[in-house]
């Protein structure tokens, strides 16, 4: 679950239901570039404050849960997300690169809707699922931190 993020004057739960369509609407994910994808917003986690709370493809797009903070706009945590995903999925699963005849991993549009803390993440669990034809969840992370 989302956890309160407490800082010197604020205290705030900002969660985000991201939607980026591959490029072409093209169907690339598959399990080698899903397990390329979670490690890289796992990666992502690491170094930026930014919390991927549920991470799922449906072929030709992906959806993401993620909890940021102030600091980060839409835009902001929009621009990280699929400028190192794709990046990094071009560098490690190159078959992508090839499928897309050379281009660009995401479209320029996406989909951002803020999520309530109390009642809505499941709601937002449960309509992602109903999505498309073959959503397949990748990883989900609903357990707090200790430290």
């Amino acid at each position: 679950m989302s956890e309160y993020i407490h800082k010197s004057h604020n205290v705030t739960v900002l969660l985000y239901h991201l939607v980026f369509p591959a490029k072409y609407r093209r169907a690339i994910f598959d399990s080698a570039v899903d397990s390329v994808l979670q490690e890289v917003c796992l990666e992502i986690e690491q170094r930026y404050q930014l919390k991927f709370l549920e991470i799922g493809t449906d072929k030709n797009h992906v959806h993401f849960l993620v909890q940021s903070v102030p600091r980060y706009s839409v835009t902001k945590v929009v621009t990280i997300i699929k400028s190192l995903t794709a990046r990094e999925i071009f560098r490690r699963a190159p078959q992508v690169k090839q499928q897309l005849w050379g281009g660009e991993l995401w479209t320029d549009g996406y989909y951002a809707s803020t999520v309530g803390k109390h009642g809505n993440e499941n709601m937002i669990g449960k309509y992602v699922k109903q999505q498309g034809d073959a959503y397949q969840k990748l990883y989900t992370n609903h357990q707090l931190a200790l430290f």
